[in-house]
């Protein structure tokens, strides 16, 4: 009976951990393939989508998983792969991947990510948003201020426009998620971009994070992981989400 138990627990977390059965699909961006995994809720749809943008490692499993349980919150969220199938999992590489990322090729990939969503039968178009963390944050965040039909973005740790011409841009509603301890993103920056937004009439939500550094909501990063804050960060993203794409 005891080992029922376990064998039951154990299921039950694979389950939580990967509710929505990932696809691997493929899309143009220009006269190159990319590839990504689409995972779709249950149901017929139209559902409201997102864009899932990778951190410097690629697109590996955990960002898969995040994946699967954004769609078990009823999206289509399409996982993409800017690294054309490469990964890393030591900090030396990730930095050489993501350093050799051409700036044009990865808003051409984030642009037909958008387009490929939105042709997609069981997406509503009206309603596609994006999220990413680390380097993917950045790129989240890039999408929105160069796609006006974006309708929400969630940027984890990722860099932030300075320039407000480029802000003004924006029109798609924003949940920044940062850790007052990350180098990289000194809360200064963050609390300058989100001036500059609101001074522009823009929606955008921040959160802060004291005692939380870069990458803090990645429990592969067994030195900053920090179980409590990345689970507050998931509760803001989801009713962000709720708020702003299905709404």
């Amino acid at each position: 009976m005891r080992l029922l138990i376990v064998a039951a627990l154990v299921l039950a977390l694979a389950v939580t951990a990967f509710g929505a059965e990932g696809t691997a699909v493929s899309y143009k961006s220009g006269d190159e393939t990319v590839n990504a995994v689409l995972f779709t809720p249950q149901g017929k749809g139209p559902f409201p989508a997102l864009i899932v943008i990778h951190e410097w490692w690629g697109l590996n499993d955990w960002v898969k998983e995040q994946a699967s349980k954004l769609a078990d919150q009823g999206y289509a969220a399409l996982a993409i792969d800017l690294y054309r199938g490469k990964m890393a999992t030591t900090p030396d590489v990730a930095h050489e991947l993501m350093r050799g990322v051409p700036e044009d090729r990865a808003a051409r990939d984030l642009a037909a990510a958008f387009h490929y969503l939105a042709a997609q039968k069981n997406v509503d178009r009206r309603r596609i948003g994006d999220i990413g963390w680390c380097m993917g944050g950045g790129y989240a965040l890039d999408l929105a201020l160069a796609q006006p039909r974006l309708k929400a973005a969630v940027i984890n740790y990722g860099r932030l426009a300075t320039d407000p011409a480029r802000i003004k841009r924006i029109h798609a509603a924003m949940l920044g998620i940062f850790g007052a301890q990350d180098r990289g993103i000194p809360v200064a920056d963050v609390r300058k971009f989100e001036e500059q937004a609101k001074n522009l009439g823009k929606k955008i939500e921040i959160v802060i994070y004291p005692d939380a550094g870069h990458a803090f909501e990645n429990p592969n990063n067994q030195a900053g992981y920090r179980p409590a804050d990345a689970a507050d960060a998931w509760q803001r993203t989801v009713a962000f989400l709720e708020a702003n794409l299905k709404k």
